[in-house]
């Protein structure tokens, strides 16, 4: 049975709103599925997956993937006492020492460039995407250090404080 509010969207909507509304959701959709597929087949795409694969097969890479995460573990157990453990800084020290010699590792070097193209090339299309709607929308990428107010690396706050 169905309430009064559930009659109100259509009473306030202009005649065939709701169905064209529902078919511009099912566009929109279909699209996005559609540029899903477009850069799910690009070379980027293709090289990253090569890439994966090859980190995920390389015997050094699981060996020190293990060594890193105990070192990781080690480094959090140390860190819930601050600086003043006296193990911290040899912990730490020893995380970035494990890292260090994965990076050296030519394939997962190719891999962190890969991954890095694929997010650029998402979070270009983000904010194309977001652009397009209205210069205030906010885009979110993965940059540790992002600039400007709406960290997707121009100003759209519209404070004029930035660049």
């Amino acid at each position: 049975m169905l309430g009064i509010s559930d009659k109100l969207p259509e009473a306030l909507a202009p005649d065939g709103f709701m169905e064209s509304e529902a078919a511009d959701m099912a566009t929109l959709y279909t699209r996005a599925y559609e540029l899903g597929e477009l850069i799910k087949q690009s070379a980027l795409t293709a090289e990253y997956h090569y890439y994966k694969d090859q980190v995920d097969s390389d015997e050094r890479v699981k060996e020190l993937s293990r060594e890193f995460a105990k070192a990781k573990e080690l480094f959090a157990e140390c860190e819930r006492f601050g600086r003043f453990h006296p193990s911290y800084n040899e912990a730490l020290e020893r995380v970035y020492e494990v890292q260090a010699r994965l990076d050296e590792i030519e394939p997962v070097r190719k891999f962190k460039l890969a991954e890095q193209s694929v997010d650029n090339l998402l979070h270009d299309v983000a904010l194309l995407i977001a652009r397009s709607v209205s210069d205030s929308i906010k885009v979110p990428d993965n940059d540790p250090n992002p600039k400007g107010c709406g960290s997707g690396g121009a100003c759209s706050c519209g404070g004029g404080g930035c660049g």
